[in-house]
């Protein structure tokens, strides 16, 4: 009798390095690990390219790549979020590029991670970060979350939250919208935006942070729960 039990599918990422020992190397570790590599590019234009052909579950962008080998790659994968919300997007890089670090972490987190190379030293802990962040989670580094913070935050900020604002705060930290909030919770599209005012205010985080306050949020639960 045929089996017509079916296989899972596997999971298929982009890579983008424009060092080919390092590409190669993420691509060999991939593979190994049961991940389709459908493209392995060395520029930001390739990056692009393979993304709109391949719509790949997931991209790996290196932050720095030519032509000028400054912020290409994050630029990309802004785009990439833009253009193509499906694909999530895992940055891996020797530096935290603030500025686009907060304009990629902004908004909704869910499918975006941001690892530093050089912390990267477990490699079943990278491929459940890339898992993880390919199935609509979070995976930050500590480190950019305390340069994006600009200050160190302790687990007792999250202590002034009462038990139904850690519940906002965590559903926020999953990637939900403010209407995916209210439908979680069976509570009001305006009972959320009060939630969420309450944490932002009880986390410190000023009216002039407007644009970030979401993402900062976010990034001081996920450091207190790491």
């Amino acid at each position: 009798m045929a089996d017509n039990t079916a296989s899972p599918v596997a999971l298929r990422a982009v890579v983008a390095d424009d060092s080919v020992l390092l590409r190669d190397g993420v691509v060999r570790l991939l593979v190994d690990s049961g991940i389709e590599v459908v493209a392995a590019v060395g520029d930001a234009d390739s990056l692009l390219k393979a993304v709109a052909a391949h719509l790949p579950d997931i991209a790996l962008v290196d932050v720095r790549m030519p032509p000028t080998h400054t912020d290409e790659g994050i630029r990309a994968a802004i785009e990439i979020r833009r253009a193509h919300p499906g694909v999530a997007v895992l940055v891996l890089s020797q530096y935290v590029e603030e500025r686009y670090a907060g304009d990629l972490l902004s908004g909704n987190v869910g499918g975006i991670g941001y690892l530093l190379k050089d912390r990267v030293i477990d490699i079943a802990e990278f491929v459940a970060a890339l898992r993880r962040v390919a199935a609509g989670g979070s995976a930050i580094d500590g480190e950019v979350v305390g340069q994006l913070l600009g200050r160190t935050r302790h687990r007792s900020e999250l202590d002034r939250l009462t038990p139904r604002e850690h519940d906002v705060l965590r559903a926020m930290a999953e990637g939900m919208s403010n209407a995916g909030i209210a439908e979680q919770l069976v509570i009001s599209p305006g009972a959320v935006e009060k939630h969420i005012g309450n944490v932002f205010t009880k986390l410190d985080l000023a009216p002039e942070d407007h644009a970030h306050r979401r993402v900062l949020a976010v990034l001081t639960y996920l450091r207190s729960s790491g």
